[in-house]
């Protein structure tokens, strides 16, 4: 999927309901009633450990999709069996109409698929801006004889990248840093920038792991305002691993619970607070013991 920006008309203060497009981001193709993402029976194996068994996963088109589980669940497996960092033993991944034993890392770009990582892996010494352009990488086509001597279509080019850029700082409200260097700016922020790097390529698929793990309640609000700002401009659809129970029910509209490599739920937030087997996965009671 791509898209057409127009940063000038990217305007935080307004409201978009779940379905519309930001009229700045938009999407050639918008298909929200089919799963834009399936994962299909699979299964992955460390050795003799289980980290998946058989799992199975739908997220339509435009969704913010969390996955949840207790530690050792096998989330971050998921997302990285997505992402096509490890090849399941069984089981595959479709997104779109492409459908992949191993989806390849190096046409993630091309497939329109952008993900964060647990840990920070920002370049310190670059700008805020600098930051964003790093995710258009990809995105250059003009050779490099092109653009030093400057051609018309490096120039065009660089200009659509500069755009970008500027309108997806301007979506995520980091204008004030955006000529600050990344590794000062305070934790909460540079995890603000590196969804902005993430979005940066205009995704149609974006995976986020734990894009809140150390942050304050504050923060968590934050990022979870930034993360339906993304979804509600640009129509991307969203898969995020998240361990704050309560941001999760308030942000998703739909939740895969692992347990032991297992999928043990599937639903909307408010099916998912109420199952016993989830219930009993987060306090280690068993299902039948939650119901009674």
């Amino acid at each position: 999927m791509n898209f057409v920006l127009r940063p000038h008309l990217v305007d935080r203060s307004r409201s978009f309901p779940v379905g519309s497009v930001h009229p700045g981001f938009q999407p050639r193709i918008a298909a929200r009633d089919v799963p834009l993402l399936a994962v299909e029976a699979v299964s992955l194996w460390f050795g003799g450990t289980v980290a998946l068994d058989a799992v199975d996963l739908s997220v339509r088109a435009g969704e913010i999709h969390a996955v949840i589980g207790p530690n050792g669940a096998g989330k971050s497996s998921l997302i990285n069996v997505i992402s096509g960092l490890y090849r399941p033993d069984s089981g595959s991944i479709r997104i779109g109409e492409d459908r992949f034993a191993r989806v390849p890392t190096r046409r993630l770009a091309r497939l329109g698929v952008a993900r964060t990582f647990q840990n920070l892996a920002l370049f310190r010494g670059l700008t805020v801006f600098e930051t964003v352009t790093t995710g258009l990488v990809d995105r250059i086509s003009a050779g490099l004889g092109a653009q030093i001597l400057g051609l018309p279509q490096a120039r065009c080019e660089a200009r659509a990248l500069r755009e970008r850029a500027e309108a997806v700082i301007a979506l995520l409200d980091l204008d004030e840093y955006r000529n600050r260097l990344a590794g000062t700016l305070p934790y909460g922020v540079q995890k603000r920038v590196e969804l902005a790097r993430a979005l940066a390529p205009m995704p149609r698929l974006l995976l986020l792991d734990e894009p809140m793990a150390g942050m304050t309640a504050t923060e968590k609000q934050r990022m979870s305002d930034d993360i339906r700002a993304v979804r509600d401009a640009t129509g991307a659809t969203i898969v995020l691993i998240e361990h704050d129970v309560g941001v999760v029910m308030s942000l998703s509209d739909s939740v895969t619970v692992l347990d032991h490599g297992q999928r043990i739920a599937f639903g909307a937030p408010r099916e998912i607070q109420a199952n016993p087997a989830v219930i009993a996965a987060y306090l280690g009671a068993t299902a039948d013991e939650v119901a009674a």
